[in-house]
């Protein structure tokens, strides 16, 4: 039996689709009962609970043989992350208390350092909470999503991809959410480990890449623009940041600019994904038809 948190989200409800293709048991630490019913009919447990309740994760792990951990997304964090502290202190606690054979835990690309991560603050927070679990444990250092480009097949029919990489011919780490599905999986129902791990996912890409696979799949040429740095505000609030809320969004793009959202980190493992932007336009397009 192996716990997952998130499961109605992407990354989770692509570890669970993998699990069971394993033919694994699963259980779900789930809020909301009728948003999971469809993992529900497939036989997947579901326990109610919240992510900041140490009790309900507590029963959740009861007995299994490894969890998956995450942190909910939060577009507009507070200047000193309490959301993400909330989130992170319950699971120390109830993985202290009821200790998994091993924890995998969804983190990000530049979670190893200590500053100008924006965003990807809430991450770094979590590793440095988790790295003293008494449970073997693994990070999973994602790169950027390749859903997150998914808007581009409303907004490129014009032939144009806004971007916030700039430029957009430097390439930066990204993944697909079934890449990281299926890692997790692979960690978790794999052989077994000692101490922490640090796996790296995903390739190097470019935003005119993406955008050219895009144009693949939208049968036009498409191009990468990369939205002026002054105009980021306004552009993050048409992606939903509430207004004056969008620094540590802000935050994140600045420093994917800044380069150092490479692998190669030095005592990290690496991991290809497998699924291309293209491949991720395609299956989203198909689906939007069915």
């Amino acid at each position: 039996m192996f716990l997952i948190t998130g499961i109605t989200g992407r990354v989770g409800g692509a570890t669970a689709e993998h699990l069971l293709a394993r033919g694994k048991n699963v259980r779900a630490l789930v809020r909301d009962r009728d948003k999971a019913a469809s993992w529900a009919d497939r036989g997947v447990e579901l326990v109610d609970g919240d992510w900041n309740d140490p009790a309900a994760i507590e029963r959740a792990l009861n007995g299994v043989d490894g969890a998956f951990v995450m942190l909910p997304t939060v577009l507009a964090p507070s200047p000193d992350y309490r959301e993400a502290k909330g989130v992170i202190a319950s699971y120390i606690s109830s993985l202290t208390k009821v200790p998994a054979p091993r924890v995998v835990a969804l983190s990000s690309m530049g979670a190893n350092r200590t500053s100008g991560l924006g965003m990807i603050t809430a991450l770094a927070l979590m590793e440095q909470g988790l790295r003293d679990l008494p449970s073997p444990i693994a990070f999973v250092r994602a790169g950027g999503f390749f859903e997150n480009f998914l808007y581009g097949l409303h907004v490129a029919q014009s032939g144009t991809l806004p971007v916030f990489y700039n430029p957009a011919n430097q390439k930066s780490t990204m993944v697909a959410t079934n890449d990281i599905g299926a890692e997790v999986a692979t960690l978790l129902a794999g052989p077994a480990w000692s101490g922490q791990r640090v796996v790296e996912l995903g390739s190097m890409v470019s935003a005119d890449q993406v955008a050219a696979q895009l144009g693949e799949v939208l049968n036009r040429d498409v191009k990468a623009f990369a939205v002026p740095r002054a105009g980021w505000a306004e552009a993050f609030e048409q992606f939903g940041v509430p207004k004056g809320s969008t620094g540590a969004a802000e935050e994140m793009y600045e420093a994917v600019n800044a380069g150092w959202m490479a692998l190669g980190v030095e005592g990290t493992e690496h991991v290809a994904g497998t699924m291309s932007a293209r491949d991720v336009f395609a299956t989203a397009q198909q689906a939007a038809r069915s």
